[in-house]
C-alpha cells in the first residue's frame, strides 16, 4: 500500500460519524414520552417521578445512541452535557413553580390602595388594608443595616487583602466564616440581650442591627474576591510612581473592583431584606404606620408575610394579603439584583 492512500485513509478516519444537531431535543422529546407512559402504567400521579423518569431515560437513551454512533468517548461528553442541563432544569423548575404560585395569588389584592395603606383598625379576617406600614419599616431597617453593616464589611476586606498579615488576619479571617454560617436567629438573641441588659422596648432600630450583624460577612467575603481580582500590577505601578498605599487603595484599587464591590452589597442586602427572625424578637411589628425606627414597634415585609400566615386562622383574606406580600417582597429583591447586575456592567473595567 503506498503511502499517499495510507495517507488518505488516515485523514478520511480523523472525522467519524456525527448525530444530527437536533439529536438531543429528539432523545428528550422521546424521553418524556416514555416517561409519561411508564407513568400511567406504574399508577405514579406525580409529575415529579415522571420528571426524573424522563431525566434518567435521556442520559441513558444519549449515551447509548452516541456510543454506537460517535464512540464511547463522544458519548461520555454528551452524557456530561446532559447531566448539566438535568441540573439546570432541576434549579429553574422549582423557582419557576414558586414564582408563577406567587404571582397567580398575589395579584388578586396586590394594587395601589393595598401599596397604600396599612392594616390600621382591619382585622386579620376582613378584607381591605395593605401594606405601607410594612414598606415603610422594611425600607428603614434595611437601610439603616446597610449604612452599618456595609462599610465595615467594605473595609475589613480592604484590611484582609491589602494590609492583613499575621495572626490578627487569620482571627479576622476565621470569626467571618463563622459569621457566614450563624444562623438569623442567633444574630436576633444577640442584639435581644443587649436591649434586655439596658431594659429598651422592641424598635425598629434594633432590628436594623442584627440585620446588619448577618449582612456584614456576606460583604467582607464578596469585597475580598473582588479587591483580589485586581491585577498586582496596578498596585506596583501605582506605588512606582511614589503614590502613597493608601491612595494607590483609594483611587486604584477600588475604582477597578468597583463593580462587583456594589454587586456584593446589593446581594446582601436582597439576601437580609427576607429575615425573619431577628424582627420578629427585636420590632415586634405594628399594625399601624410608625416612620420613626428609634422609637416603638414597627412592621416589616416579612414579619408582616408570617403575621398574616399565622394569625389568620384559615382566612381567605388574610391568606391573599399574605400572598401578595410575598409578591412584593420578590419584586424588591429581583429589583436589587437588577440594579447590581446594570452597576457591574455600568462600572466594569474595559
Amino acid at each position: 500500500m503506498s503511502t499517499a492512500a495510507v495517507n488518505g485513509k488516515r485523514s478520511g478516519s480523523l472525522r467519524g460519524a456525527s448525530l444530527a444537531k437536533w439529536f438531543p431535543w429528539a432523545v428528550a422529546a422521546g424521553s418524556v414520552v416514555v416517561a409519561v407512559g411508564v407513568g400511567l402504567a406504574a399508577g405514579l400521579h406525580s409529575r415529579i417521578q415522571w420528571g426524573l423518569i424522563a431525566a434518567l431515560l435521556f442520559i441513558l437513551g444519549t449515551y447509548g445512541i452516541a456510543a454506537r454512533v460517535e464512540g464511547r468517548r463522544q458519548a461520555k461528553d454528551r452524557v456530561a452535557t446532559s447531566l448539566v442541563w438535568v441540573a439546570f432544569l432541576l434549579a429553574v423548575v422549582p423557582l419557576v413553580s414558586l414564582v408563577w404560585t406567587t404571582v397567580s395569588r398575589g395579584v388578586k389584592v396586590l394594587d395601589v390602595y393595598f401599596l397604600t395603606h396599612s392594616m390600621g383598625v382591619v382585622a386579620d379576617s376582613e378584607p381591605g388594608g395593605g401594606i405601607y406600614h410594612a414598606i415603610i419599616g422594611s425600607l428603614e431597617q434595611v437601610g439603616l443595616a446597610t449604612l452599618i453593616g456595609a462599610p465595615i464589611g467594605v473595609l475589613t476586606a480592604i484590611y484582609l487583602v491589602e494590609y492583613g498579615r499575621g495572626r490578627l488576619a487569620q482571627a479576622v479571617t476565621f470569626f467571618v466564616d463563622v459569621m457566614t454560617g450563624i444562623p438569623s436567629i442567633v444574630a436576633g438573641l444577640f442584639i435581644l440581650s443587649l436591649m434586655l441588659m439596658l431594659e429598651l422596648e422592641p424598635f425598629g432600630f434594633a432590628g436594623s442591627l442584627a440585620l446588619a450583624i448577618l449582612m456584614m460577612p456576606v460583604v467582607v467575603r464578596s469585597t475580598e474576591e473582588m479587591l483580589k481580582l485586581v491585577p498586582n500590577e496596578l498596585r506596583e505601578a501605582a506605588l512606582a510612581l511614589g503614590v502613597p498605599k493608601w491612595r494607590t487603595i483609594l483611587k486604584v484599587v477600588l475604582p477597578t473592583s468597583l463593580g462587583g464591590i456594589t454587586t456584593g452589597v446589593m446581594l446582601a442586602i436582597a439576601r437580609i431584606a427576607g429575615e425573619t427572625a431577628p424582627v420578629l424578637l427585636l420590632v415586634f411589628g405594628s399594625r399601624f404606620i410608625n416612620n420613626n425606627p428609634f422609637e416603638g414597634a414597627q412592621a416589616s415585609l416579612p414579619l408582616y408575610i408570617y403575621q398574616q400566615f399565622t394569625q389568620s386562622a384559615g382566612e381567605n383574606a388574610a391568606f391573599d394579603r399574605a400572598w401578595a406580600a410575598s409578591l412584593t417582597l420578590i419584586a424588591f429583591v429581583m429589583i436589587l439584583n437588577l440594579v447590581a447586575r446594570g452597576i457591574a456592567r455600568w462600572k466594569a473595567p474595559r
